[in-house]
């Protein structure tokens, strides 16, 4: 179980939000790895953000083919001098069925967890981070399996306003009501550092805390009830502590002072 500095993307992000994960990797001294193991396509993705990274100024860029679960556990010598490591979007129960226990898994976790490097993941390579990892359905009828729990506590939806995912991270989260829901939207992006995590980018991450819930009741494959919950909307700028699940909303006037010096 790793916590460290992580970089969740709901997809489709945009310049600005590749370009922190660039500039957190060490910019110009960056060595960044991009693993696409979630996709049927790798070539296509591993190619689109190796040139992403090197036109956002990131010193080195290589992607790294993980196909097999045997060449999962080939410990990647790539991997040991990286500062930075993406996820690309796809299918996130491919990352956990390639990936999941191998030595590779293993080593990410303590490269993670000791603050080397940064990991990062668009989508797919987001919702993998969550120790229970939705993997698909809608409202009460969400389907959900373990993640590789990068960031634990949580569970993690994509692609969150876009394709409105509300109805399943609430239904979600009233069956695993220990877990934060966070539902981030397209071009934006948690910034988890330790206990805490930024928001960035151009949407918002909406949190939902069934930790005040009066009353609970989550029947398989009926209709959920869910009283007393809460529910943050949070867009950029703001801030989230999770072990204390309380939020920090950010003064847009403190932003337009900022701007104007």
């Amino acid at each position: 179980m790793s916590l460290g500095r992580l970089l969740a993307i709901g997809g489709a992000a945009g310049p600005s939000v590749l370009a922190r994960f660039v500039s957190l990797a060490g910019g110009p001294a960056a060595s960044i790895v991009v693993i696409a193991v979630a996709s049927a396509a790798p070539d296509e993705l591993e190619a689109r953000y190796v040139a992403a990274f090197a036109e956002l100024g990131a010193g080195t860029v290589r992607p790294l083919r993980l196909d097999s679960r045997a060449s999962a556990n080939q410990v990647p010598a790539l991997l040991e001098s990286a500062t930075g490591i993406f996820f690309t979007g796809g299918d996130q129960q491919r990352i956990v069925s390639t990936i999941g226990g191998t030595l590779t898994d293993s080593l990410l976790q303590r490269l993670v967890a000791s603050g080397r490097v940064v990991l990062g993941g668009t989508s797919a390579g987001a919702a993998m981070m969550s120790g229970t990892m939705i993997v698909g359905g809608d409202g009460a009828a969400v389907s959900t399996g373990p993640g590789l729990e990068f960031l634990p506590g949580v569970l993690i939806d994509m692609h969150f306003a876009e394709r409105g995912r509300l109805n399943r991270l609430i239904a979600a989260v009233a069956r695993y009501p220990h877990e934060l829901g966070l539902g981030i939207d397209e071009d934006t992006a948690i910034l988890v550092d330790g206990d805490r995590f930024e928001v960035l980018g151009s949407g918002s991450v909406t949190v939902v805390d069934a930790g005040a819930a009066a009353d609970i009741r989550a029947p398989a494959g009926g209709p959920i009830a869910l009283a007393g919950a809460r529910l943050h909307v949070l867009p950029a700028g703001c801030a989230f502590e999770l072990s204390g699940r309380n939020p920090s909303i950010a003064d847009p006037s403190a932003g337009e002072k900022g701007r104007a010096a």
